[in-house]
């Protein structure tokens, strides 16, 4: 006789490898599947149902999950010595976004020389830039604890605030491609949906860094997050154009054009008024110090 209770167990609580590993699986091959069969074929309903089964294992899991991680934040220490050092935290965050944007301003150039299309030398100027920040940012963050050289900090806080201001020649290419539609993104609705998803997200997590971070009082620690928070206000204009390109073909045209418009000018203007601040913040705070640190001259004595 079959135990129907034993069996239940072991579908309902496989090898944690098993569980982890089938929900994300299945979540890929149903987009696979959706992507080249539609929704109503065999293989993609196959992947709903595996999927469903995927999601089901996760969330019976979710109680040891919720212990298992309390348990290691609590005992292991490569993320205790992570969570409380908050130069570790800076510096490899901006070494992983300084890589990530060397690498992807490189292949936009290739694929700029490739094609001859303008578009791709302005993701690569764009992604170059970027990468330029981090590393003038990293190069102090890596020798300098927060409020160590508040001089140098501010330097290097006014120097990526000239680098925003030439960013926006790239965004100014970004929003005449989006407008006048030289350049066309067609994307499935899942994608779409998946880059909207990603987007917010890190438009709030940024948002709540440059909050979070500003109790340091270090500038640069300050820049970092700014800049976190300028390429999530780019992204939102690249997930418009989709959004626009995928779902609102019935809205017309001039609709388009107009709604692109004004977001790329308001991002346009964003980005100007942070690089402005930043300057201009940054050489006051330079000018104060520098004053401060000036011998003061000696009064003249008034009988002689």
């Amino acid at each position: 006789m079959m135990d129907w209770k034993k069996i239940g167990k072991a579908m309902l609580f496989p090898h944690p490898a098993v569980a982890g590993t089938l929900f994300p699986a299945a979540l890929l091959m149903m987009m696979i599947c959706l992507l080249t069969r539609g929704a109503e074929a065999p293989p993609t309903i196959a992947a709903y149902a595996l999927s469903f089964y995927g999601l089901v294992l996760v969330c019976v899991r979710i109680p040891g999950m919720t212990r298992w991680i309390q348990h290691f934040r609590q005992e292991n220490k490569y993320y205790l010595l992570y969570r409380n050092d908050v130069q570790l935290r800076i510096n490899l965050s901006l070494y992983g976004t300084f890589a990530f944007n060397a690498v992807y301003a490189l292949f936009q150039f290739c694929l700029g020389l490739w094609h001859r299309s303008a578009w791709f030398y302005a993701m690569a100027g764009y992604y170059v830039l970027l990468a330029l920040m981090r590393l003038s940012l990293v190069r102090h963050t890596h020798h300098h604890a927060a409020g160590e050289d508040s001089a140098a900090e501010w330097r290097k806080y006014r120097y990526c605030g000239w680098l925003l201001l030439v960013m926006n020649l790239a965004l100014a290419v970004f929003t005449v491609y989006f407008v006048y539609r030289i350049r066309v993104f067609l994307h499935h609705e899942i994608t779409t949906i998946a880059m909207a998803a990603y987007t917010f997200t890190a438009l709030t997590i940024a948002i709540v860094n440059v909050i979070r971070y500003q109790k340091y009082g270090s500038p640069a620690y300050s820049a970092a997050k700014a800049i976190s928070l300028v390429s999530a206000t780019v992204s939102m204009l690249t997930l418009e154009n989709a959004l626009l390109t995928t779902f609102g073909q019935g809205d017309g045209e001039p609709f388009r054009k107009i709604i692109l418009s004004l977001s790329g000018a308001a991002v346009i203007l964003v980005v100007q008024g942070t690089a402005l601040y930043m300057i201009t913040h940054a050489s006051k705070r330079i000018k104060n110090n520098h004053s401060q640190t000036q011998p003061k001259p000696f009064a003249k004595d008034r009988n002689t």
